[in-house]
């Protein structure tokens, strides 16, 4: 065990364990208003830990929506999740068992591929652990305390709630774009690029899992074209 690793990772993952409570309440307290019970939408968390997917797999269940359909939306949702998982392959030191690597690839998130893709260097699986100790509690108990509370809280509190995890995500982007000119290129390309599929009418009909592909493809693409890491700094770092 890379105690000090895990200790980092515990300490970078504690604004997104409060990030993901804040955001997982809300999921909590429409799963139970919807008739499913406090036990079955903390089951969800617990086992998938993706926001996107969830709201959208609980709209299909409620919609009492066919297995095909929601296959079909947690494909196009989370498939951005498969290319973080290969980025943080190549983050990983080269001996990393496959093991690890699988359960590192379960806990991946936007905001824990923030965290882990900004460390400097290679980084050890139990960097990941840490801040999945920290985020999958999080969200699993904002569930629960979500569906326990119901429809106590008054709207406008909710929706507060729910805008916590965008600004914990720019807690992850911006310490790391102000150091390195690449990465806030990658930043500001990744918001023009959105920015487009949000105005112009043709790109509008794009569902948001293929946005969130399309711009990472194009954006890290351009980026490792104009600013690529030198064979000799990787074996360096490994």
């Amino acid at each position: 065990m890379d105690s000090v690793s895990f200790k980092r990772g515990l300490k970078d993952g504690v604004p997104i364990g409060l990030g993901y409570f804040a955001v997982s309440f809300t999921f909590g307290m429409m799963a139970v208003s919807g008739g499913m019970s406090t036990g079955q939408a903390v089951l969800i968390s617990l086992t998938n830990l993706t926001s996107a997917g969830q709201f959208a797999g609980l709209d299909i269940i409620l919609a009492s929506g066919s297995y095909w359909e929601m296959a079909l939306t947690q494909l196009i949702i989370n498939l951005r999740y498969c290319l973080m998982s290969f980025s943080l392959a190549q983050k990983l030191h080269r001996d990393v068992p496959w093991a690890h690597r699988f359960v590192v690839a379960f806990g991946v998130t936007d905001e824990i591929f923030g965290v882990s893709a900004s460390q400097d260097g290679r980084i050890s699986p139990w960097y990941n652990y840490g801040a999945m100790c920290v985020a999958i509690p999080g969200w699993t108990l904002g569930t629960l305390a979500g569906g326990i509370s119901g429809n106590l809280l008054p709207a406008f509190m909710v929706s507060a709630l729910s805008v916590a995890i965008y600004g914990m995500f720019l807690a992850v982007i911006i310490p790391p774009s102000k150091k390195n000119r690449a990465v806030l290129g990658v930043v500001i390309g990744a918001m023009a690029v959105s920015g487009l599929f949000a105005i112009v009418p043709v790109l509008k009909k794009v569902s948001s899992g293929f946005v969130i592909i399309i711009t990472t493809v194009l954006v890290a693409g351009i980026a490792a074209y104009v600013c690529p890491v030198k064979e000799e700094e990787n074996a360096h770092e490994s």
